[in-house]
């Protein structure tokens, strides 16, 4: 249509800008991951014995196939995750390898790289699995008494096996063993989620105010209430308090997210304190270990020479700026707990300072991506899943790493995907599976709506 010599056009409409999917970027990065384990297992080869390790092609080859398998599940069916959880699992699990690999070599009877390895490579497939087969993470909602009845029997087999190192949390047939509280905690965590998704207007605006905080009705709380207490006092008699400590704070911490009320944070802090002076005065196992992190390098001065905590401490101190390097160091002489509990004592002793930033800068990379994820999605379920599954490595690594560098007790738990333990390394793999299944979630509503 012309007037007065202007010509006038129908508006033509905006082409829809589709969110790109960043495989490759996350290709690129695998491969650096690979090339980056592969070279920390040379490097302790020429360090220990001059030639590079025969394994070492093998070694390489493996987990390249793993890494590219796990690549090939997330290109085809979630295109949208996020790039960095999937090599940020595999060269935190390469890296896991190659320490446990240099510590075998001190001990030539007990070899725990072949098995880390055979583990690793079972939590992968269950990655796959997972990331193939849950299509929508929504579906977990419908599951949750059932994902809480299965992680309470969990938790309850290991009572029925004897002790081990003071505490009840394997279950040993034969020469197979396994920690049924590591899968029970991502179960517990779905639970959370469901629950407090589907009460969280009546938890955050019914019940009755004290003081700042709303205290939600007991139809409404007791339930999730009793799960936690029942979970707590099954691992408290197992005597498992690291993870009764990661129950705790996965807990007050999905209240919160639930709540938006950050009373729950303040009596969070105030029952893990009373809790913690509780069971450090009460339980003698409990107790031993607060007299050695209140004083570390008593053992020294009565004659009876450094305790674990201790050589760890040195451990950490012989490392320095940027560590002796790759099997150059001594933290083998922490003892028995030293390629689970203590594995980050070799890291800060043979990759100093800096090597060991580098690795809390990838737990505290994954940790992010898992929030980020969670605060883009719009169903609660999922945000509250994804935080707690995020909540769980960060306080996971929290406990850990502030044990051996004495800056609270020791509890016994394992370094996400460095320690020795089959049953870590498979759970964490799953919840990299889930988190990926969630992030790509979040961004794959946002093309849907753009695409419509």
């Amino acid at each position: 249509m012309t007037n007065a010599g202007t010509t006038v056009t129908a508006d033509l409409p905006t082409p829809a800008v589709r969110l790109p999917r960043r495989r490759g970027i996350e290709l690129t990065l695998i491969v650096v991951a690979v090339l980056l384990s592969v070279y920390g297992y040379c490097a302790v080869g020429l360090a220990k014995n001059g030639t590079v390790p025969p394994g070492a092609a093998g070694y390489g080859a493996g987990l390249g196939v793993l890494a590219l398998l796990a690549h090939i599940a997330v290109r085809l069916r979630a295109p949208y995750a996020d790039p960095l959880l999937l090599p940020i699992g595999v060269l935190l699990n390469g890296l896991g390898l190659v320490l446990i690999y240099r510590l075998d070599l001190e001990t030539p009877g007990d070899r725990a790289a072949p098995t880390q390895l055979v583990w690793s490579t079972l939590g992968v497939a269950l990655f796959i699995v997972v990331v193939v087969a849950l299509r929508d993470h929504r579906v977990l909602q419908r599951y949750a008494y059932v994902c809480v009845a299965a992680a309470l029997a969990l938790l309850t087999l290991p009572v029925l096996f004897p002790a081990v190192n003071g505490a009840r949390i394997w279950i040993r047939i034969g020469g197979f063993s396994i920690q049924p509280g590591e899968f029970a905690k991502v179960l517990l965590a779905v639970f959370f989620a469901a629950y407090l998704a589907a009460n969280r207007n009546a938890l955050a605006y019914a019940g009755r105010r004290v003081w700042r905080l709303q205290l939600p009705t007991g139809r409404v709380l007791g339930p999730i209430v009793a799960i936690w207490l029942l979970s707590v006092g099954v691992l408290v008699m197992e005597r498992d308090l690291g993870t009764s400590l990661l129950f705790f704070g996965l807990f007050v911490t999905l209240l919160y997210v639930a709540t938006g009320r950050t009373g729950w944070i303040a009596v969070g802090l105030l029952l893990a304190a009373l809790g913690a002076v509780a069971v450090g005065r009460l339980e003698p196992h409990v107790h031993s270990r607060v007299q050695d992190w209140l004083h570390p390098f008593a053992s020294i001065d009565a004659g009876h020479g450094p305790n674990q905590l201790a050589q760890s401490l040195f451990a950490f101190a012989a490392g320095g700026m940027l560590g002796t390097g790759l099997g150059l160091g001594h933290s083998i002489l922490i003892g028995f707990a030293a390629k689970s509990d203590f594995i980050l004592a070799t890291a800060g002793e043979e990759l100093g300072l800096a090597g060991l930033s580098a690795i809390f800068i990838l737990y505290g990379l994954l940790v992010e991506r898992g929030y980020r994820a969670g605060l883009a999605l719009r169903d609660p379920f999922g945000r509250l899943l994804a935080v707690g599954l995020a909540s769980i490595v960060a306080l996971q690594v929290f406990v850990i790493a502030g044990g051996v560098t004495g800056l609270i007790p020791l509890t016994g738990m394992a370094m996400p995907f460095l320690a020795q333990g089959g049953s870590s390394v498979v759970t964490n793999w799953a919840i990299v599976a889930l988190l990926i299944r969630l992030s790509d979630s979040s961004r794959s509503q946002y093309d849907i709506e753009v695409a419509a």
